[in-house]
């Protein structure tokens, strides 16, 4: 009796979609958390107990229980067995049953007790294992909501989530291949992510897959920069030119030997762009294509202004930051500055990249924010830097 259900169980009728799993990034997601001594900073200074400590505040690490209720809930867990506990059922009497250190959890990166990663019930959730469910935009929602990565609430207000909102009553969720115009008429997440398609001639679109990154040329979550995608899913062996587990330099620069090349994006652009073209001209995409890709300029641009501001402060000794072998995240400056990046950019790549949900990408947490953030920087460092009376 397996109170874990894990892909390696999966894999016993859906080897391909298991085996494709285990290189998605996803699938990582507790490794690239976790084993990331950056990301944990900013972790602790998120979810970590604060505390006084000579007069600021000072952040601890979670407790386990906090970790596997905010951050690891999407992430997932590391569960291990740690013992057995007998309990009497209905049907059976008295049976032994394993007791799970860090259990429930159905996050997507879950490391399970026989050594897969990941939970196929993330997305088609237990007992029905519905194709229809994982298709329809609610599952993504539920890791991807925002203010991070907020790809529902931008879908949700797109002319796409308005379509499937309006129309979504009478679409085909459950046909294999999927008919673009004839089973669905508009993408939802799995659409462009996933799934298998082919136009009302039956000619295949884009072939399945459960390796997501397969249809991405640029990560759009900026850390700090957005960047082309990492070339491997555990992104815990990239290092910048500081030597820092991120795929950029805080200068904006890719470490780019870690990243997929010029033409790995092309040939994932070229992917993407033909399901776009099944629905859309090719001037629409051509387009939608070079709205997007300037948006990934700009706001690197906007990214780069607040990283050279809070460079400065840490160079001037306002904020202790990396040189003082200290939390970069955790002073308010220093969480002014994440929220650039964390927040703001984020929103605006997302509503460039979904084509729609325009006020995500302006006054909805988008360039209205961004602006004023870096101005609300560029003014408390100018304050501090004011020389004192008598000084």
């Amino acid at each position: 009796m397996h109170v874990v259900v894990t892909p390696r169980d999966c894999a016993t009728c859906h080897s391909q979609e298991s085996g494709q799993y285990a290189e998605n990034i996803m699938s990582h997601a507790v490794q690239n958390l976790a084993g990331n001594d950056v990301y944990q900073q900013l972790e602790t200074s998120i979810i970590g107990e604060s505390r006084i400590s000579n007069s600021r505040i000072d952040y601890g690490p979670p407790d386990a229980m906090t970790r596997a209720d905010a951050c690891y809930y999407c992430h997932g867990t590391r569960l291990k067995v740690v013992g057995k506990q007998v309990r009497d059922t209905e049907a059976a009497g008295e049976l032994e049953f394993a007791v799970i250190e860090g259990w429930p959890n159905q996050g997507v990166g879950r490391v399970n007790p026989d050594g897969s990663r990941g939970s196929c019930s993330a997305c088609h959730t237990r007992h029905a294992f519905s194709i229809e469910m994982a298709r329809k935009p609610y599952t993504c929602k539920e890791c991807h909501v925002g203010p991070d990565v907020p790809a529902f609430p931008v879908y949700s207000a797109s002319k796409h989530g308005n379509l499937f909102s309006a129309m979504g009553k009478d679409w085909n969720f459950r046909a294999i291949p999927w008919t673009l115009g004839e089973d669905i008429g508009a993408p939802t997440c799995a659409t462009c992510h996933m799934s298998l398609l082919d136009n009302p001639d039956g000619e295949v679109i884009a072939q399945r897959t459960h390796q997501m990154g397969n249809r991405l040329a640029w990560r759009i979550y900026g850390l700090i920069y957005a960047h082309p995608h990492p070339l491997k899913p555990d992104t815990t062996i990239i290092r910048n030119r500081a030597g820092l587990a991120l795929p950029t330099d805080l200068d904006g620069s890719f470490a780019s030997r870690f990243l997929i090349d010029d033409h790995e994006m092309q040939k994932r652009t070229a992917g993407m762009q033909a399901i776009c073209l099944g629905c859309h001209s090719g001037s629409w995409v051509k387009g939608h294509w070079k709205k997007f890709e300037n948006t990934i300029a700009r706001t690197n641009g906007e990214i780069l202004t607040a990283t050279r501001i809070m460079r400065d402060v840490w160079k001037d000794g306002l904020a202790s930051g990396l040189a003082h072998n200290s939390n970069p995240f955790d002073e308010f400056i220093e969480k002014k500055w994440h929220m650039t990046w964390l927040f703001y950019a984020n929103s605006i790549r997302f509503t460039a990249a979904m084509a729609g949900g325009g006020d995500y990408g302006v006054f909805a947490g988008g360039r209205y924010q961004l602006s004023l953030s870096i101005a609300e920087m560029s003014d408390w460092y100018r304050e501090r830097k004011k020389p004192r009376a008598g000084e």
